[in-house]
């Protein structure tokens, strides 16, 4: 799942279900592939209207006229927002079916469920053979990451990082060296515990994180090490172990050593941030908004891994494993990774091309030499050399990807309350939020 936990409409919802008038479910047959111009027709099924993919269809009409691409958006006129139990069932219902949209909009599906039970298409050996897609110009760092059981069985439209970013004053007045390669939390809450004790004494007192519940930073803890607590090849949880429970307690200490405090006040200024970088500017925008020395950092690892920084993709879709026109289907996803759409001003996120990213990159970095970057304050960002080459570094890296779940963080929230509240042991809660999870991943 690609967004932050917590918590119209043509009368066709993926080529099978209607939901018109008085809002009753009916299942039809699949759509003929052809069409009366004797076009192939590649049904296109979005959770929610989108400008980008309108874009790509009317472009891709253009240079292929002997394929129709219609798209079909289950958000209907007038919604305020997307009712995801229902589109999950909907969506469920078709591709068990077999009569669902040639493409599907996988955004809060099961994708490792549904590609377990093979309803999905692999697009490795059509991605690897197609000539009219360039591999070396790709980010496969990102496609790498996102397979499953070997195989690409998803395409985001784009994808976004999120980091850490430090004070680099206070950082390197502790003389503190930070190897964000490989550190793990354990690591990160030391250094973060002795620096608020260097800053403990009068109005200069610093916070370890952002002030936020504790459930938040579980939170946060869960996402960095969702791999290990959920096995997606074969959707086992592992929340009854040591690694769990000991997270849980972890997270609690920090509250109860006033490490971290649950209440954001009015001189707020924590010694690091957590940095959502959805787009090349956002490699200055958003660290140097926070610090006017800012360091930017990998978010910790779990227990003994290594690797890059975190990827989070945007609007994923997959083909239809049952589909009559697999090959039209592909021509429209491999169409969606040229440059033409790989630019796209609707899509302002990181690119699956290098090219369009290095692009982005190198013209911030003209900018930041002549003094033309500025701030939202007004102020002009002083970035150096060495930083940019982190910047490249961090983005052709990247490769921790988890198809999060939220209904997962969900029942993590709901129930870790009891421990943080004191009313539940560590144990006990793990075992709870391990039951509801096995039940739900089972379902």
């Amino acid at each position: 799942m690609k967004k932050r936990w917590g918590l119209g409409f043509a009368c066709v919802i993926l080529a099978t279900t209607t939901a018109c008038g008085n809002g009753n479910e009916t299942t039809a047959s699949k759509e003929q592939p052809n069409s009366k111009e004797g076009k192939k027709v590649v049904t296109l099924s979005l959770k929610e209207p989108s400008p980008y993919y309108e874009a790509a269809a009317k472009k891709f009409k253009e240079k292929y006229p002997d394929i129709d691409v219609q798209i079909q958006s289950f958000k209907q006129p007038g919604d305020e927002r997307v009712d995801n139990e229902k589109y999950i069932k909907t969506t469920n219902t078709a591709l068990l079916s077999g009569k669902g949209a040639d493409i599907i909009d996988t955004s809060g599906l099961p994708t490792d469920k549904y590609v377990n039970q093979k309803l999905f298409l692999n697009m490795s050996d059509m991605l690897d053979q197609d000539k009219t897609v360039n591999k070396s110009n790709l980010q496969m760092n990102v496609l790498d990451a996102m397979k499953l059981n070997g195989g690409l069985y998803t395409m985001p439209a784009s994808f976004f990082l999120i980091a850490l970013v430090g004070d680099g004053d206070i950082l390197e007045k502790a003389n503190i060296k930070v190897d964000d390669k490989s550190w793990n939390w354990k690591q990160f809450e030391e250094i973060g515990r002795k620096l608020v004790q260097q800053t403990a004494s009068g109005k200069d007192r610093r916070n370890f994180l952002e002030s936020n519940p504790p459930h938040y930073i579980l939170q946060e803890r869960v996402t960095d090490s969702y791999g290990q607590l959920i096995d997606r090849a074969t959707r086992k949880a592992k929340f009854d172990s040591p690694a769990f429970t000991d997270m849980l307690r972890q997270v609690k200490k920090l509250y109860d050593d006033k490490i971290m405090i649950a209440q954001a006040t009015d001189k707020e200024n924590p010694l690091f941030h957590t940095q959502r970088i959805f787009s090349p500017a956002d490699f200055i925008k958003g660290p140097y908004a926070k610090f006017s020395n800012p360091k930017l950092l990998q978010k910790p690892h779990p227990e003994g891994k290594t690797g890059g920084i975190k990827i989070v993709t945007t609007s994923e879709l997959a083909i239809q494993a049952k589909s009559e026109v697999k090959e039209e289907a592909w021509k429209f996803m491999a169409f969606l990774l040229s440059e033409e759409m790989q630019s796209s001003p609707y899509e302002d996120r990181f690119s699956l091309l290098k090219s369009v990213n290095e692009k982005k990159l190198d013209e911030l970095q003209k900018q930041t030499k002549g003094g033309a970057y500025k701030l939202e304050d007004g102020k002009t960002a002083k970035v150096s050399e060495e930083d940019f080459a982190r910047f490249k570094q961090f983005l052709h890296t990247a490769d921790r990807y988890a198809d999060e779940d939220v209904k997962v963080f969900n029942i993590i929230y709901e129930e870790s309350e009891a421990f943080f509240s004191g009313q539940k042991s560590a144990e006990e809660v793990a075992k709870l939020i391990q039951n509801r999870t096995t039940t739900y991943l089972n379902e």
